[in-house]
């Protein structure tokens, strides 16, 4: 599949370089491409695939995924560059790249539609090649819009930014534009455990084509060094196959989505969840359809409003905030450390070696999948970097390595915000950061386990407990006034001395062994 660049070819119109996660006929570069004269031009590079260990699944998904579009692009008369990662003329960067075959091509215009990671594009806009960029039309909600949203707002809230998403888009409104059931936001009603007689939908599968065989076979000699099996490939690698994906999770998911969408159980790694998040993210599926099919559904009864408005909320309130953040803090954002945290992430992040049935769950199926749905990233392994004082840096590039819809302007603010508070409580009002009891209410995991949640200090008591009374003792003076945690202050200031001084100490150990890279 590799093209050699020939001679400097002067009929060139337009270069238009995709990247891995704008695999979409609608990109805003693509538009009025002229097929005779413009060039499009996808390249396979080390860098993107390495600058963090990239699961290896991930790393499969977006290859075959190029590898397809490219594909679909020649069937439409489209002439395509595309440069495998084993070709031995590859520079190795997506800068590289392009001013190699600018240089061979000699094209009138080099076109390029906004990047989703900030590093990255601020790398081409100082490769030396001049570009027209392109706003990304996927989202509802441009860099520009977000900007004048945002500005002389004392305080940033999801909430407020998720209504004028839905006034802007229509979603979920009655004639006169109040919001249908009388109520912006149903998330009280999402939160239930998963009861035992529940059985969630079997899996939609698809089994891998030539195409997919072949990038499994490469990422599998590459990319040895990384955590996270290829075993078992299943991931939608054209829109043909993320559409199949969603009419499954449209049939069989969502209408229990909204009631179970923050539960976990062991052994079901996706439950009542969609997984189309990886194909959303690179451009197989259209934000805007599947936000309407979702209240089409709900209009004709086939699900709740509670699954319907929790859905559409993730989509077009949650996923476009943070990109709406990303991009008005970088790169200063990325340096948030509010807390002030240093310790190294543990071992057992890459390995899923634990007592900690919860973590071992959800690392365990990270590492198998490459997914965790967003309960398990926050409330138990981000839980455990919030308890435990990781430093920021070191829980962000995990989740961008080991999931395979993270991409940066996703996932760091999700972590360093959300998960970490490390931005002092500009994306989100509190800290979300919970005992072992948050678990045990949610799932089953406690059960299984080599720990018990009953219990605070001493060698079978779950460290969850105690790391999250020390975590509120050692951040008092930050936390206590913040009125969210008002009450959880005062159950704390109920304890006896003698009480608050166990959990501390019990705490410091925990946290020493972390420190002598100890397993827990």
């Amino acid at each position: 599949m590799s093209a050699v660049p020939g001679p400097a070819d002067s009929g060139t119109r337009r270069l238009i370089l995709v990247l891995g996660d704008q695999l979409t006929p609608a990109l805003g570069a693509l538009a009025q491409i002229d097929a005779r004269h413009d060039r499009v031009l996808l390249a396979e590079v080390m860098e993107e695939a390495s600058h963090v260990p990239h699961h290896p699944k991930k790393i499969a998904l977006i290859f075959s995924a190029m590898r397809h579009f490219a594909e679909a692009l020649r069937a439409q008369g489209i002439q395509v560059h595309y440069v495998t990662l084993d070709d031995p003329d590859n520079s190795g960067s997506l800068p590289g790249e392009l001013q190699r075959w600018t240089q061979r091509l000699n094209p009138a215009e080099v076109h390029l539609t906004e990047c989703g990671d900030w590093r990255l594009e601020q790398s081409l806009r100082h490769c030396g090649v001049p570009i027209h960029w392109h706003q990304d039309s996927r989202f509802l909600c441009t860099r520009e819009a977000f900007a004048a949203w945002a500005k002389d707002r004392k305080q940033l809230r999801m909430e407020f930014f998720y209504r004028e998403m839905r006034r802007t888009s229509g979603l979920l409104l009655n004639p006169d534009g109040t919001p249908e059931g009388g109520a912006w936001n149903f998330d009280a009603d999402n939160r239930k455990a998963l009861p035992k007689e529940v059985r969630p939908p079997t899996a939609w599968r698809i089994e891998p084509d030539a195409i997919t065989h072949e990038v499994l076979a490469l990422v599998g000699q590459r990319f040895t060094e990384h955590y996270g099996s290829l075993e078992g490939f299943d991931y939608p690698v054209t829109a043909e196959q993320a559409e199949r994906l969603w009419q499954h999770f449209l049939a069989n998911g969502l209408a229990e989505f909204g009631d179970y969408q923050d539960a976990m159980a062991d052994d079901e790694p996706f439950l009542f969840h969609s997984r189309i998040s990886a194909a959303l993210n690179i451009g197989l599926l259209d934000l805007r359809r599947v936000c309407a099919e979702v209240e089409a559904a709900y209009r004709a009864g086939d699900v709740p409003l509670n699954a319907a408005e929790g859905f559409i909320r993730q989509l077009i309130g949650w996923r476009e905030y943070v990109r709406g953040i990303y991009w008005l803090r970088m790169p200063e954002y990325a340096e948030g450390n509010a807390f002030g945290n240093s310790r190294a992430l543990p071992e057992f992040y890459w390995t899923g070696r634990t007592r900690m049935n919860c973590m071992r769950q959800a690392i365990g199926q990270t590492l198998e999948h490459a997914y965790a749905h967003h309960i398990q990233r926050l409330m138990v392994t981000g839980n455990f970097a919030l308890l435990a004082g990781i430093a920021p840096k070191a829980i962000c590039d995990w989740y961008l390595a080991v999931y395979m819809d993270a991409f940066d302007w996703v996932e760091l603010p999700n972590t360093l915000g959300m998960v970490m508070h490390a931005d002092g409580g500009y994306l989100g009002s509190k800290p979300y950061c919970a005992s072992g009891q948050y678990i045990k209410r949610m799932s089953n995991h406690c059960q299984g386990c080599s720990y018990k949640v009953s219990e605070s200090t001493g060698e079978a008591a779950c460290p969850f407990n105690a790391l999250y009374w020390h975590f509120l003792m050692r951040h008092r003076e930050r936390l206590e006034r913040n009125p969210r945690m008002g009450m959880v202050y005062r159950n704390l200031a109920r304890m006896n001395e003698a009480r608050q001084r166990a959990l501390w100490d019990w705490g410091e150990r925990l946290l020493a062994s972390l420190d002598a890279g100890e397993v827990l």
